[in-house]
């Protein structure tokens, strides 16, 4: 029997994760606090699977990572990328079998029960969390809920919502309107689903927060940052040693891979309250829609654009670039996105024109949404 479970909800998803490495809940735990409901928990029994939940087994076994890479390597195999890794997957007797070789990492997937085995505690506590993560995930879809590429910020309640391509200020928005008294219930994806008095309800993905260098100098917040990794405070294990080194170098500008991907510092979710002073919210209803563009060097107004929600603002199999849904956790078959999206496009939407002029920035967007919160 594991010595240590976390229990996660959200909404009516449940998933247990258990472990004989107390770091491994403990992670969760903290990853998924401040969002969903995750407690420890003296039961780490698998019932909760009889109600339709989702149980985690995460351990340290490094001969069992072996015993997966050869499952799966002596057979015939598929390789993908998942979690941004080099994946071999293999499915047998309706089980399926994954390993990152680089990672070190093993899978056993079966229905909701998952298996994850690795070599060190930290790299298995991270896997776990997003395969908890998924597993609610796949709950919360087959219950209706469907995942918005938007950011949400909250106010009594009321909530809006900001949908746009990469780049357009999607997290920048909702930072801003974080730091000017608002609750942050989501920096780049959120679920969303009508419900049965016309309104759409709105639940936190949670998720580490790309925020980048430029950003957290623009807001004022870059120095207390810095003093934090000084002192030996520690980031998300995802985030780019180059991004690390900029932190304890004073380093302000933006830096970026070859690809012309921004590297940026990745935050727990629980340090965008202990670092960065910001409320977390839990649950929402949506009031209105944001539409920003970012434009450096111009003066922060609202605009005339027709942008309206489309489909490249819904996440779905066919748009999920980072976690493919290789161990079938998925619904094949989902509802409610298209009364979501009527619903949606029912609600005020404003499109604006922001700047690297934070204050106007954040004068503007404050005004705009309390204006849309005021007709809800």
């Amino acid at each position: 029997m594991p010595a240590t479970a976390t229990r996660i909800h959200a909404d009516t998803a449940t998933v247990t994760l258990a472990s004989l490495t107390p770091a491994v809940t403990e992670w969760s735990a903290r990853y998924f606090g401040p969002w969903w409901n995750a407690a420890a928990t003296d039961d780490p029994s698998p019932g909760s699977l009889a109600d339709g939940g989702g149980l985690v087994l995460a351990d340290i076994d490094p001969a069992r990572v072996d015993d997966i890479r050869a499952l799966v390597t002596d057979h015939a195999h598929q390789e993908t990328t998942y979690a941004n890794a080099r994946t071999l997957v293999a499915r047998h007797d309706g089980i399926t079998y994954a390993v990152q070789p680089g990672e070190r990492i093993g899978y056993q997937a079966d229905g909701r029960r998952m298996v994850i085995v690795g070599d060190e505690a930290e790299p298995v506590a991270v896997t776990a969390a997003r395969l908890a993560r998924e597993l609610l995930r796949g709950q919360l879809l087959a219950d209706g809920w469907t995942v918005l590429h938007a950011s949400a910020a909250t106010h009594n309640g009321d909530a809006v919502l900001t949908l746009g391509d990469k780049g357009a200020g999607k997290t920048t928005t909702a930072l801003l309107l974080a730091l000017n008294g608002w609750g942050l219930l989501a920096n780049d994806r959120v679920f969303a689903r009508p419900d049965a008095d016309g309104r759409v309800r709105l639940l936190p993905w949670p998720s580490a927060a790309a925020l980048g260098l430029g950003l957290l100098d623009a807001t004022g917040l870059y120095d207390q940052v810095r003093q934090r990794v000084l002192a030996g405070g520690q980031l998300h294990p995802t985030q780019h040693p180059k991004v690390t080194k900029a932190l304890m170098d004073g380093h302000r500008e933006p830096l970026w891979r070859e690809d012309g991907k921004e590297l940026k510092p990745q935050f727990f979710p629980d340090q965008l309250a202990s670092w960065l002073g910001l409320t977390l919210a839990t649950d929402a209803y949506a009031a209105g829609l944001l539409f920003p563009t970012m434009s450096p060097d111009t003066i922060p107004a609202l605009v005339e654009n027709g942008r309206a929600l489309t489909n490249e603002d819904v996440f779905n199999q066919k748009t999920e670039d980072r976690y493919p849904d290789i161990f079938g956790l998925t619904p094949t078959t989902t509802t409610g996105t298209k009364a979501l999206t009527e619903h949606l496009a029912r609600l005020p939407r404003r499109s604006l024109v922001l700047s690297h002029d934070t204050d106007a920035s954040a004068a503007l967007l404050t005004k705009t949404a309390e204006e849309i919160a005021a007709t809800s």
